[in-house]
């Protein structure tokens, strides 16, 4: 669950490539701060806002990534649970799965919060795109995300993603930027 850091919130990820995600709702003297304090590698400084504007808050030594968006919607989603699995990690934090062939064909994660459902590293391997499977992770996670009292959805999208989430009902709601400290800097 995230703790509260600089004005935002510190997500401990604990993956290799992403130790941890500091999220804060508008550049501010916060971010800087954070941006400052931080030397270690693979942390992730993540803001709802404009490229240009997290950039001119950040510390040298921090890499830009490629422009997200924060996206929003009512959950509802319907549950298909044909070739699905669904497990509950926490009380808070749900993983769906789609298998075929032997292999992870679609996966996705939500956390639930205040009522809200964190939808995040939503997958669809290359060999089965256009199937329609994360489409089905997204329905089954928001079914169960509202099933557990959550009312709101939130993602980031990438610029590739947003197109495909609004034709699903997502709508905008900021911009959404990211840095990380490289593991050369």
């Amino acid at each position: 669950m995230p703790t509260a850091s600089n004005g935002g919130w510190h997500v401990a990820v604990g993956l290799p490539e992403q130790k941890a995600r500091l999220v804060f709702a508008s550049a501010s003297t916060g971010l800087s701060e954070a941006s400052e304090a931080i030397r270690e590698p693979h942390i992730f400084l993540k803001v709802c806002s404009t490229p240009d504007r997290m950039a001119r808050c950040l510390a040298p030594g921090w890499e830009m990534q490629p422009p997200g968006y924060l996206m929003e919607q009512p959950v509802l989603g319907t549950a298909s649970a044909d070739g699905l699995s669904l497990r509950q990690e926490t009380p808070d934090l749900l993983k769906a799965e789609i298998v075929r062939d032997g292999i992870i064909a679609a996966r996705g994660t939500v956390v639930l919060v205040d009522g809200f459902a964190i939808f995040d590293r939503i997958e669809t391997a290359e060999a089965y795109r256009r199937q329609g499977l994360g489409r089905r992770i997204m329905g089954h996670l928001g079914a169960a995300a509202h099933a557990a009292g959550a009312h709101h959805g939130l993602l980031v999208a990438t610029a590739e993603g947003r197109a495909l989430y609004e034709a699903i009902g997502w709508r905008l709601h900021s911009p959404y930027s990211t840095a990380v400290r490289p593991s050369n800097a």
